[in-house]
């Protein structure tokens, strides 16, 4: 048997509108902080050649083997879903917004991009050019074929080129199904938009995706691989310790091959070559798992795809932060294992209506912790014996730096380790020569969080500010050069204003205790924040999405301006912020919005907000076309719900599977209707 974990991440929506309607997060509050963990640095070191990686990496992963072979038995998971492209020569392109990104100048994929001529999505396998002056399709390249419609794709564009990225294993490129088998993980294909898009060339690893992140015209791809050890089927009669031991026999005889990364090369002549990360391009740090190896790959798209300069490290990694300088991976065991879920407590819902365990999440990309829901007591004979139960690894989180500054492969810095799990890459942000993470740590029915300063060149620790939220966890965080913000929530939502300014000694200034809590934070000019998340009653019960306006100019006193709230619904935007939109130059919010009527899921629409110095007023709704029923059992069905939203001079264009709708933005009137069909 062999294991595949994912990377997932977001709560789909529909178990959010449920959650909505019929759950509650109240829980038994915690007694306390949990233990600390003591930091310290684990830097990377590189293997002396093949036969030491071997040996380590045998001896590592045979620590980790048990009944199942590696990772436990299966669990499932969520799916996740995770710029300005620069234009040579001709007049300036019209004003626009860009993807909403974490750090300024470093990319994130999604499934739009504008460089304000053109607008270029990727929707159900094709990708799509459409000039924004015409307002009319100009190029369509079909990726996959229809029956493969529901493979998620996101991209990256830097001038005439395209990176499009599919996350999930089992693609088949358009109109060679008869000549190539399913590809075993994640696609990436390069395309050229200089006239009719075509590929030119494509990077299939044999691992995961995790994430990636463009800075100029410089891709960096962190892809994640386990060991390809075929565990054999035991049966039902050995006990667990019996077959722990076989499992490990077979551990031990396993080749190099097995854990060495894979990928394969496809030229623009469609010529197509497997290859091997070398054995002195990995490197580990002192204890490692042996079950994972992070890969990152790098791609210049304006060059032709001939090498992507791979190095690995022997690790597992779920979340990446980047920025101009900087790429960090992240990797916390304890994410690989079931955490206990609190009990779920409805008020005065239907006995009927079924009851999902509501938690926020951020994408694609963004990379949070899964939402795992509680199993069936196991009965006696399904217990695993103390033997044989695997033993939960350390809550904390290890951190990987790297220097992107130079081209081609990126430099290992160093290595460090923090308390607690990250909920996503926001916990993340470098300023001024150190590396703020925030993190919650759990030990039983206890949990508090905290903020951790790291020196970014040794990622040592230089402070710290704790007991933030007792008993609860983070649901967001922003940072905003020496100021961070952290909302932890149970049954209220406090939001803490912490002051970072002396790296050794940061402090909590403020706390704004409010129902309900904020899953994304954005910077709304001087002295204000605007939260996006679940409105929720006195006991922890959510209610709907509210999108709240904060004046944090005085960080010992933050307030809640205003607050928009509309029930029995939720937001893509509560766990994706690609699907938040800001523009600033009007104080326009645009977000995507369903709603649950009790009985059904209503389509979704673009809810706009008008953004003031001290309101949040609702301006109006954006809604799609229906679509025409699909007859065709292979084929997906069309969502006419609108995923993201994108200015381009005064108008507002939004993106549905069933195309693309022009809208003036300031009276949402509609211009024009760009069909995918």
């Amino acid at each position: 048997m062999r294991t595949s974990i994912r990377t997932a991440g977001a709560v789909t929506l529909a178990a959010a509108l449920l959650a909505t309607a019929c759950s509650s997060t109240e829980t038994r509050s915690g007694a306390g902080p949990a233990a600390p963990v003591t930091l310290g640095n684990i830097r990377l070191v590189s293997y002396s050649g093949c036969d030491d990686m071997l040996a380590g990496l045998r001896a590592a992963t045979a620590k980790n083997v048990g009944p199942w072979g590696l990772g436990g038995p299966p669990i499932l998971y969520a799916e996740a879903r995770s710029d300005a492209a620069a234009k040579v020569g001709g007049a300036a392109p019209p004003e626009h917004s860009t993807t909403n990104t974490h750090e300024a100048g470093v990319d994130e994929p999604d499934l739009v991009k504008t460089d304000g001529d053109r607008v270029i999505t990727v929707n159900r396998g094709v990708l799509r050019v459409v000039d924004t002056a015409t307002r009319k399709v100009t190029g369509t390249l079909k990726l996959v074929d229809a029956e493969q419609a529901w493979a998620p794709a996101d991209l990256l564009v830097g001038g005439d080129r395209a990176l499009v990225l599919f996350s999930g294993g089992g693609i088949i490129p358009y109109g060679a199904v008869a000549k190539r088998a399913p590809s075993p993980g994640p696609r990436y294909v390069l395309v050229d938009l200089s006239g009719e898009p075509k590929v030119i060339g494509s990077l299939t690893p044999d691992g995961s995706h995790v994430d990636a992140r463009m800075v100029g015209s410089t891709v960096r791809i962190v892809v994640r691989s386990q060991p390809r050890i075929d565990f054999p089927d035991l049966g039902p009669d050995l006990s667990d310790n019996e077959r722990t031991r076989r499992n490990t026999e077979v551990v031990a005889a396993a080749p190099i091959e097995a854990w060495l990364p894979k990928y394969e090369l496809t030229s623009a002549t469609g010529v197509t070559s497997d290859r091997t990360v070398d054995c002195e391009r990995v490197s580990h740090p002192a204890e490692y798992t042996g079950t994972s190896m992070l890969t990152v790959h790098t791609l210049d798209l304006s060059q032709a795809l001939a090498e992507t300069a791979p190095i690995s490290v022997a690790a597992d990694g779920d979340t990446v932060y980047g920025t101009g300088s900087s790429l960090y991976v992240t990797s916390n065991p304890q994410w690989w294992w079931p955490r206990a879920v609190d009990p779920v407590i409805v008020e005065e819902a239907p006995a009927t209506t079924p009851t999902v365990a509501a938690t926020p999440a951020a994408a694609s990309g963004l990379d949070p912790a899964p939402t795992l829901l509680p199993e069936p007591a196991p009965t006696p004979s399904d217990t695993p014996s103390p033997a044989t139960t695997p033993k939960e690894p350390a809550e904390e989180t290890e951190v990987h730096r790297f220097d992107i500054t130079a081209a081609g492969a990126p430099r290992y810095v160093a290595s460090g380790k923090v308390p607690g799990r990250l909920l996503n890459q926001y916990s993340l942000s470098e300023h001024e020569g150190h590396l703020r993470v925030a993190t919650t740590s759990t030990a039983g029915q206890n949990s508090s969080s905290a903020v951790y300063v790291l020196d970014s060149g040794t990622l040592a620790e230089r402070g710290r500010v704790g007991d933030l939220g007792l008993g609860e966890r983070i649901y967001s965080v922003r940072f905003i050069g020496p100021v961070g913000y952290v909302v932890t929530f149970k049954q209220v939502d406090p939001l803490y204003t912490l002051d970072l300014r002396d790296p050794a000694a940061p402090r909590k200034t403020g706390e704004l205790k409010i129902t309900g809590y904020s899953a994304y934070l954005h910077p709304a000019g001087d002295g204000r924040l605007i939260g996006v998340g679940q409105e929720a009653s006195e006991k922890g019960r959510t209610l709907g999405t509210q999108v709240s306006l904060f004046d944090v100019s005085d960080p010992a006193n933050p307030r809640r301006l205003s607050q928009m709230f509309q029930k029995d619904s939720g937001s893509e935007a509560e766990w994706d912020p690609h699907a938040f939109l800001y523009w600033a130059k009007t104080g326009t919010a645009v977000l995507p919005l369903n709603s649950w009527t009790g009985t059904e899921q209503t389509n979704g629409v673009a809810l706009v907000l008008d953004i003031g110095d001290s309101a949040v007023t609702r301006t109006g709704t954006i809604v799609h076309p229906k679509p025409k029923p699909v007859n065709d059992t292979r084929l997906a069905p069309y969502d006419p719900g609108i995923r993201r939203s994108v200015v381009i001079g005064d108008s507002l264009w939004t993106v549905s599977d069933l195309g693309l709708k022009v809208s003036d933005l300031k009276d949402l009137a509609d211009q024009a209707w760009i069909s995918f069909s």
